[in-house]
């Protein structure tokens, strides 16, 4: 049986709700926070860590 991965409306939706969500966000750079607040579309703690990774990721290959 496969683990239903709760869906939320928007990314302010996800940190009020989902408390790892909340502190995981809290741990990123504020480059990464302001970029992922300007996208608003982490549905899920899984999508936010993925988005993170990506935009990080992203960062360090421009310099």
């Amino acid at each position: 049986m496969m683990h239903q991965v709760p869906e939320y409306l928007s990314l302010s939706e996800l940190l009020d709700q989902n408390l790892s969500a909340y502190e995981y966000f809290q741990t990123l750079p504020p480059e990464v926070q302001s970029q992922l607040r300007r996208d608003d579309g982490a549905a899920s703690f899984e999508e936010l860590q993925t988005r993170a990774v990506r935009l990080s990721n992203n960062k360090r290959s421009m310099f």
